[in-house]
């Protein structure tokens, strides 16, 4: 077993935990708590029926996000990368809405699906299918052509061209842009647990925040920050799964 992992791991939380501990000692420990009576308080949340509620409606809001993201956006770019006449159609819509701030049609979606997860996880897909999209139709585009020619003078058919060459191509880029994009649908997920919802990591910040409970807060946020850890751990593995030539590749 590689341990190096674990020990950086490791020392980043125990310099973040540093830098939390002198900020928390300048402020006083009121607003920011210490991050040992953080800790305290998050695993006695942990033992609570209640914080796993709002744990598993967190997690089947981003989860479901993310899989009808990957499963929209992955196969429309790759059809865009590798077809000039479907990338000539859409392109200019695709680039021309890419810049919108999508979180600005929250309201939106809450009036089109209602109060209920649909809005929530219709948002969260919608902001990182974007970038799935644009990213994996980019790494299709950059493909060489001999690549394509050598597998055609090999008798390929256009199912081989799909295996051999675009799906190795679009993968890594389709999968890296799931991956970074973790952060940003932990950080949607927040924003649309805010309000209208009674269930939710983001829900449970807010309300205690309201409340000026701030070791709850806390609680609330070390959770989100462990659902992140944890998506982004899960993208991480199933890339490797996925593009396991790729890693292969590397070590040799």
């Amino acid at each position: 077993m590689n341990l190096k992992p674990l020990l950086r791991y490791a020392l980043v939380v125990l310099v973040l935990g540093l830098i939390w501990k002198g900020a928390a000692t300048a402020l006083g420990g009121i607003i920011l708590p210490a991050p040992e009576d953080a800790a305290r308080a998050f695993f006695s949340a942990m033992a609570t029926a209640d914080f796993w509620a709002h744990f598993a409606t967190s997690a089947w809001r981003v989860v479901a996000a993310m899989a009808l993201a990957w499963l929209t956006a992955f196969p429309l770019g790759l059809l865009m990368g590798s077809v000039p006449r479907v990338d000539a159609l859409l392109a200019p819509f695709i680039f021309l809405t890419y810049p919108i701030p999508k979180i600005v049609l929250l309201p939106v979606f809450l009036l089109l699906f209602g109060l209920g997860d649909t809005a929530k996880i219709a948002m969260i897909a919608l902001i990182l299918g974007y970038q799935i999209l644009v990213t994996t139709r980019d790494g299709v585009k950059s493909i060489h052509p001999k690549y394509f020619d050598s597998v055609r003078s090999l008798g390929g058919s256009r199912r081989h061209v799909l295996r051999e060459v675009l799906l190795p191509a679009a993968l890594p880029h389709g999968f890296t842009a799931l991956r970074l994009g973790t952060g940003v649908s932990v950080a949607v997920l927040f924003f649309v647990e805010s309000f209208a919802t009674t269930r939710g990591l983001g829900y449970m910040i807010m309300d205690a925040w309201g409340a000026m409970d701030y070791l709850t807060m806390f609680s609330g946020i070390l959770g989100m920050s462990l659902l992140g850890a944890a998506l982004y751990e899960i993208a991480n593995f199933l890339e490797r799964r996925a593009c396991r030539w790729m890693f292969l590749r590397n070590k040799g």
